[in-house]
This record gives C-alpha cells, structure tokens and sequence, in this order.
C-alpha cells in the first residue's frame, strides 16, 4: 500500500489509499504548511537545491516500516520514525542546521542532518537508510519531507541548505 504526500496522506498515518487519491486530485496546492518545494499534489517533491524531483510515500506494512522515496528507478527507505525523530532532534537543536547531504559512502560533515542520519547517538542508534548501499541521501531526500508536512522550514540555496523545526 502506498501512502503519498500529501495533506490526507500525512496527517492521517491510516490514510484509505482511494480517499488519498481523490484528495489529491481535489486539492489545489495552496494549502498552508506545503513548502515551496511540493510541485505537485501527487507526494512529488523537489531537492533543497531544486535540482531534481521525486515521490515520497509511507509504508507502514514493510518491516520495518518505511518513508519510501522513489528517485527515478531508484527506490530509498528509511525508517518511517525518521520523521518523527528528525522534527524531535530539530526542535531540541533549535536553531538552522545544515543538511549535508552525502552518498553512504562518503562520509558526512559534522553537526549536519546527514551526520545525525547515520549517527551511533540517534535514536536508532546508526543509519536511519535501510537498504545497505543506498542508506545516504538522508540530508537530501528527508527534510523536504518535514517542510511539506508543516514541520520544518527550509532553504532554497543551490548549495550549503539548512533547516530548522517550526
């Protein structure tokens, strides 16, 4: 089953897929808490830099269950209490973190989102990316996530990108 982002989709974690659908072709994209990044009511969002466009969806029936973001062919999960865990850490932090975005085999900056995203100290206690070898990203693909649910305000820079909790 495949949940989009979307109003219906997000706010409701046990969202009819048909209700999800016919939200989203009602909905008109003017409404509050969608980031500019939403470019469609579909769950397509954009990269913080705008360079690329993808689709985000949870999936509670996986195991573990997921935030799912198809990236053309390529298909990412994270754990779903990404989310949650992510606006939590941002609170906490208080202030604009950078996001930092980096492949899982490049290693990530210190005291970005990607850093936490992999971290031995976040909640999971190490990489939030479930599929070894497509487990990075996190700094890219996520908090765009956060923005369109109302979470979380971000920047559109074409480089160094921040976030912070709302």
């Amino acid at each position: 089953m495949r949940y989009h982002v979307s109003a219906v989709a997000i706010r409701d974690r046990h969202c009819d897929p048909r209700a999800c659908r016919r939200a989203e072709r009602s909905n008109d994209g003017d409404q509050p808490g969608y980031g500019k990044r939403r470019t469609r009511s579909t769950g397509h969002l954009q990269t913080p830099p705008g360079t690329a466009e993808y689709q985000a969806w949870r999936d509670p029936s996986l195991d573990p269950p997921a935030l799912v973001v198809q990236v053309g062919q390529t298909q990412l999960r994270y754990h779903l209490r990404c989310i949650d865990d992510l606006h939590t850490m941002l609170r906490a932090h208080g202030d604009w973190m950078p996001l930092g975005s980096a492949d899982e085999q490049e290693p990530a900056a210190e005291g970005t989102v990607e850093a936490w995203g992999r971290s031995p100290d976040n909640p999971v206690q190490g990489w939030y990316g479930i599929k070894k070898g497509l487990r990075g990203r996190f700094g890219m693909y996520v908090p765009p996530v956060l923005e369109a649910l109302g979470l979380a305000g971000l920047e559109d820079n074409p480089k160094n990108n921040r976030i912070r909790a709302k």
